[in-house]
């Protein structure tokens, strides 16, 4: 109803508004108050229903790796034959609670074909299951894992995956396998008291309100907001962090994040960049084959993804 889409209802295009419509449909307005696995079944419905193709050519292989907490699943993407050896170790989104090896199948596959590089996706822990740091813990051993392959590594997720990300970014700090991170509307941990988060407080596909539920859960109500494994945005040490590029989206109260956490990486002395996408949402990852500007923005973290991979600063 155009009464309800208050300032969107210009800053955004039809075709995102079709987009938003798509997935309203299969969230009924209660959907935070339905117990967790039933919310999980909506989610996964909509992730199917969303699901691409896998470009031609792509491979994709499950596999398990051992860690003090147990297996961690993995799903990894190749090309046959391909010749790079840098991997980009992906983290999904779903607010840490939603999600998996199949919610972003078609994304990673992508990401895979586009950037050509060989993409590992990691099944972390959810919560309330599993509270904090039980999904940062299942990222670490994934990071590790990967890097005693003697492999070069860049870590890329969005938004809950963007913040696992940057935490093992700073938990890797230093690390020789570490190359870069590419971080598309993260949730670091910024305070809802200003900017963005009162800006686009009830932004479209996610609100304020939204954010607070899905922190809660994670942490099961306790939250700690000096804990960079937690929050990467208050670490009190940006030093020695890998070139980062940080994608947001103007609709979205998280893209103060990116701002702020970019900042402090350039005040660090590290090579840092943030892109905050014109009149898209959060989620946009999903609506690239419909949204034109979703479309150009996720072949520009392709862009960025490929000259990261190559050592190559593109900014």
């Amino acid at each position: 109803m155009p009464m309800e889409r208050g300032k969107y209802q210009a800053m955004l295009d039809r075709e995102t508004w079709d987009y938003i419509h798509d997935v309203e449909r299969w969230f009924p307005p209660d959907i935070l108050d339905r117990p967790v696995d039933e919310q999980r079944k909506v989610y996964d419905a909509m992730c199917r229903a969303f699901h691409a193709d896998r470009p031609s050519g792509v491979r994709a292989m499950d596999i398990a790796i051992p860690s003090a907490d147990g297996p961690v699943r993995m799903r990894r993407y190749f090309i046959p034959d391909g010749s790079s050896s840098v991997v980009v170790l992906y983290f999904h989104g779903g607010g840490f609670t939603f999600g998996g090896l199949d919610s972003h199948d078609d994304i990673c596959a992508e990401i895979c074909a586009g950037a050509g590089l060989a993409v590992i996706s990691v099944d972390y822990r959810l919560a309330p299951e599993s509270l904090h740091p039980a999904s940062f813990r299942d990222a670490v051993a994934a990071y590790r894992w990967l890097g005693d392959q003697d492999v070069a590594i860049l870590l890329c997720g969005e938004s809950a995956g963007g913040n696992l990300a940057a935490a093992v970014a700073h938990a890797a700090r230093g690390d020789r396998h570490l190359l870069g991170q590419v971080l598309i509307y993260p949730d670091l941990g910024g305070q809802a008291g200003s900017g963005s988060y009162l800006e686009h407080a009830h932004a479209p596909l996610l609100s304020l309100a939204d954010l607070a539920v899905y922190r809660s859960i994670r942490t099961g109500g306790v939250m700690n907001h000096q804990d960079p494994t937690l929050w990467p945005l208050q670490d009190s040490d940006f030093s020695r962090l890998p070139p980062t590029v940080v994608v947001t989206a103007e609709c979205d109260p998280l893209s103060d994040d990116g701002r702020n956490y970019t900042g402090r990486l350039t005040a660090a002395g590290c090579r840092a960049y943030w892109r905050n996408e014109p009149r898209l949402t959060h989620s946009f990852l999903r609506s690239r084959r419909t949204v034109r500007r979703a479309q150009a923005a996720f072949e520009a973290i392709l862009a960025d993804t490929s000259a990261l991979a190559k050592g190559s600063w593109p900014y």
